[in-house]
């Protein structure tokens, strides 16, 4: 039987965990053992009973657009298919993106290459 009281919960919870209590009594499952896993459920959605006030203390606008700008600086090399450290992980690229490395740096010879042949031509590039 779930401990403690269900006061903090809202209305919406409360119909949620009954609704999925049923389910589980109508597959076979123990009434107790129900009403566990359908608090258990409605806990791991919602993060539990209902909470006053906000999500806590914030970032800073500033450090929050560092890190914006940041998350953006990596996408963009990501897409040019650079890692954040692409000579360490150049082993773990696809082909396609060592190509789209090797055709950027004019590597001759490169649509004829296979892999590890690429990672060689990129790495003597610098």
């Amino acid at each position: 039987m779930p401990r403690g009281s269900k006061d903090k919960y809202t209305a919406e919870q409360k119909r949620k965990a009954e609704h999925i209590e049923e389910s589980y009594e109508h597959k076979g499952v123990s009434k107790e053992e129900a009403e566990a896993r359908a608090w258990a459920t409605v806990n791991k959605q919602s993060g539990g009973g209902e909470r006053k006030g906000g999500a806590g203390r914030k970032k800073p606008a500033s450090a929050k657009s560092q890190d914006r700008q940041e998350s953006a600086r990596r996408a963009v090399a990501s897409r040019e298919g650079h890692s954040r450290n692409s000579k360490a992980s150049r082993e773990t690229q696809t082909v396609d993106s060592l190509m789209k490395e090797a055709r950027a740096k004019k590597i001759p010879g490169r649509s004829g290459m296979r892999k590890q042949a690429l990672i060689e031509a990129l790495r003597k590039a610098g």
